[in-house]
């Protein structure tokens, strides 16, 4: 019987969408191919000059995929990571996080898209069209590096290594790259970016923290103020002093424009002492954590049960033990192995000093 592939509820959607509406595209294009023609679909994709009247397309357009290879990227990543981050998160977090890394970027491109039509006049950058799933991909390698910081790739057996937050960078390189080529758009490239920042700013400030089983943490907690998550670490060492300064100016502005609320050292503390209990060495590992939660949870009870048990054995077999070994010795050994597990143990430095004394 061949095994059975469990995608979520989530995931499953996504990949539904990525395909069908990237199939619906093609279809269309096909039959409307002429030689000359640039072919758009303002009702299923998001053209600046044309789908004003579509509102849905800022959704839709972000599971459009325009060719095969980057529609096999677009569903390997939406597979993998959507299953990922998941069961790490749950079915409505990733929802919410999806719907807002298609909606923001893609809103952003445009008014990019239409300043750069009012500057130059050039009727090209309001006909460009805002399609695909890049703002969803680098959305999902910064939710990596918030979940384990710390974990780094190896590839090419050891002659590179590079940790899961220089990702989101080289990621932005590779799109600039390819959007020199037909494979992707003009636009391609400020969605990466616009992608990458409005990730990284829904989970620093506004998502909620699930609450952590070893703590009295309150299930309110929102944002994550640990240093490992802070925007400079996205960068190269050399440059991370620079990026800090600008960045904690632009946190300030909106800080004074109420679009966030500033960090407590309490909030800082309890991030940090989040991290150092999760994983060693500083490293979070939070959707390992968060999956396995039943797992620990049955585990402290066993643990928890195993620990009275060997407490309360010494009070009734510590009694008898100093006058049967002193007048019976081999009933004493022979109670001590066919007692339970626990005590056993305890028991076994006695026979030591029973060889010696039969000797």
């Amino acid at each position: 019987m061949p095994p059975r592939i469990n995608i979520p509820p989530v995931t499953r959607i996504l990949l539904i969408a990525l395909l069908g509406q990237s199939i619906l595209s093609a279809a269309i294009r096909y039959r409307q191919w002429t030689a000359n023609a640039n072919i758009v679909i303002p009702y299923l994709t998001l053209v600046p000059q044309l789908s004003i009247i579509y509102p849905w397309t800022f959704i839709t357009s972000t599971f459009v995929e325009s060719n095969v290879f980057t529609l096999g990227i677009a569903a390997v990543t939406i597979y993998h990571g959507g299953r990922y981050l998941e069961r790490a998160w749950s079915s409505a977090e990733l929802a919410k996080f999806v719907a807002i890394v298609s909606l923001v970027p893609n809103f952003l491109t445009l008014c990019v898209m239409v300043l750069c039509f009012t500057l130059t006049r050039n009727e090209n950058w309001t006909l460009t069209v805002i399609a695909g799933t890049i703002p969803v991909q680098i959305a999902f390698l910064v939710a990596f590096s918030q979940l384990v910081p710390a974990h780094t790739v190896t590839l090419f057996r050891g002659v590179i290594s590079l940790r899961v937050p220089r990702f989101p960078l080289i990621y932005i390189g590779a799109v600039f790259l390819l959007s020199l080529t037909p494979l992707l758009t003009r636009a391609a490239l400020w969605l990466a970016i616009f992608g990458f920042l409005t990730s990284w700013t829904y989970l620093r400030f506004y998502k909620t923290v699930f609450p952590d089983l070893d703590s009295a943490q309150d299930a309110s907690l929102r944002g994550d103020a640990s240093e490992t998550f802070a925007f400079a670490e996205f960068f190269p060492g050399p440059v991370k002093p620079f990026v800090a300064a600008i960045a904690d100016q632009i946190f300030l502005v909106m800080v004074a424009m109420r679009l966030c609320t500033p960090f407590t050292p309490a909030d800082a503390s309890r991030n940090d002492s989040r991290i150092q209990r999760t994983a060693p060495g500083g490293a979070r590992a939070e959707a390992e954590r968060r999956r396995a939660i039943a797992l620990r949870a049955l585990d402290q009870r066993l643990h928890a049960a195993t620990s009275n048990q060997p407490a309360q054995k010494p009070t009734q077999t510590n009694r008898p033990t100093g006058p049967t070994v002193q007048s019976q010795p081999q009933p004493a050994t022979q109670t001590a192995m066919t007692s339970s597990p626990g005590p056993m143990l305890g028991e076994t430095k006695f026979e030591p000093d029973h060889d010696d004394a039969k000797s």
